[in-house]
Order: C-alpha cells, then structure tokens, then sequence
C-alpha cells in the first residue's frame, strides 16, 4: 500500500481535484465534498490509503484482495476497465484511477482518520514495538494463529500473502492456536512480516523469496505444487469468516512444534 500511495501521491499532491467520479455509491453521494479541493496527502495506514484534501474531507480505499490504483495522464487510456473504475480522481496533469476496491468512504478528515485509530502498529512503517503487539496478540479473539496475523487490530498490514509467507518463513502451521505459541514466536512472526513488508515497500513485484524475477513466493498461490525447500505438496485450507485461503508445508510447518531455523533470526528472507 505505501508503493501505491506514493505513486497516486507523487502524481495528484499539491494538485487541484477537477474531476471526482466513478462507480462507488460513496462518490455519487460525497464526491462534490472533494471536486476542486486541492489534495494535500496520500497516506498509507495499514491496508488503507487516504487522500487528504483541504476541504475538510477525505477519501478511504481499502483494497481488499481485488483493488489496485492507476495513474496515467489525462487523455490516455487507462491500464484496467472503465467498469471496474471505483474513484477516478482528475487534475490538469494526471488521472488516478482506483479499479475494483471493495471499499471505499468519502468522510469528514477527521472522523475518517479517527476510524483508523484502532489499527495496530503500521508493520511498513517503522518497526512495531513487538512487546505491545505481542500483548494484544495475547487478547486475540480468533481460533488459529492464521486469523491472528490478518487481525489489523493487532499489528496493520498483514494480507493474505504475508500471512502464509510469513508463517512458512518461521516454520509454524497455520492453524495453530495463539494459546499455543510461546511470546518469543509471535515476536518472531510479526519481527518477519515487518521486513518482508519494508522489503516489498518499493514498486514492483511482491517477492518474499528474495527473487523478483520468478518463483516469487514460498507457499502462496502454488496449492499442489512441491515445496521449494523440501519437495512436500504444499496444501490448503480456509479458515475465518471470510474463508480466506492459506496455504502450507505440511512437512517445512509440522502441526505439533514450531522449530527455529537458526538463519531465520538474522534474515529477512528464507
């Protein structure tokens, strides 16, 4: 999120909101709030980005597993489909579009912001301060160590491919219970997420192999396939509400134990 934040930031910072529309009922209904506001910030909270504008008003996307941001210039055409274009906001110079977010909120500055005050610790930012994120992982409500690490309450910005990545990396099987992890593994797992986080904060393809060229993740996406370190069949599961999907080493992330490859503790990749 801080790369696409960046990106739409460079390109509409500073600059006056000529158009603000799209397909999202919150900009049918708010969008004049922003129309000729003049932008002030795009920030990154979390898996949230926000544009700031001086109208006392602010836009919220949260992309879920479906939304990207585009920029181009005016007049050009755009790199996803018009159908999908939840938020196109225009200045003289640029076009950034937001395609396909499942939410999107056009709200007073500071209730938006206020809303977002819940969150954990940016984990893209700076490094969290494990001792506090390590206690409320400890009053983490959901069953499995899997739903601890997408609960943005504790610590922002874990999705689904960190999710599974970073519990591969540090060897631990998905539905362990939190009650069964010891404080020096949670600290371990989000120490992990924050730099595979950091390390991918740059545009480009997300990598927590260390190769941005192939073979790209660990686990993630490759159901069936053999696992990269020792050859096992990397599994599935759903777990949440949502049914999210995470995918594992059934050999590499034994159910009974959770043990600590040495090289982890230095390393941000495996």
């Amino acid at each position: 999120m801080h790369a696409a934040a960046a990106r739409v930031g460079g390109a509409i910072i500073g600059k006056r909101l000529m158009e603000v529309s799209g397909s999202h009922r919150s900009v049918a209904q708010e969008g004049r709030r922003l129309r000729g506001a003049r932008v002030v910030d795009v920030l990154a909270v979390g898996k949230h980005l926000v544009v700031r504008t001086d109208s006392g008003w602010s836009l919220r996307t949260h992309l879920g597993m479906t939304g990207w941001w585009s920029v181009t210039r005016p007049g050009e055409p755009w790199r996803g489909s018009p159908g999908k274009a939840r938020v196109v906001l225009g200045t003289a110079e640029a076009v950034a579009v937001c395609f396909a977010a499942p939410t999107v909120e056009i709200a007073p500055t500071d209730r938006l912001l206020g809303s977002l005050e819940r969150l954990g610790p940016d984990l893209v930012a700076t490094a969290p301060p494990y001792p506090t994120v390590v206690a409320a992982a400890r009053t983490h409500p959901g069953p499995t160590v899997a739903d601890l690490l997408l609960d943005q309450t504790v610590a922002s910005g874990i999705g689904n491919v960190y999710k599974s990545e970073v519990l591969f990396l540090e060897k631990v099987h998905p539905w362990r219970t939190v009650a069964s992890l010891d404080d020096d593994t949670i600290h371990r797992l989000y120490r992990r997420a924050h730099r595979l986080l950091a390390g991918n904060a740059r545009p480009g393809p997300r990598s927590t192999t260390g190769n941005r060229r192939r073979e790209l993740h660990w686990v993630y996406g490759r159901t069936g396939e053999p696992c990269r370190r020792c050859g096992a069949v990397i599994e599935e599961g759903r777990h949440g509400e949502l049914s999210r999907i995470t995918t594992w080493c059934p050999t590499c992330q034994p159910m009974g134990s959770s043990p600590v490859d040495p090289i982890a503790r230095s390393a941000v990749y495996g």
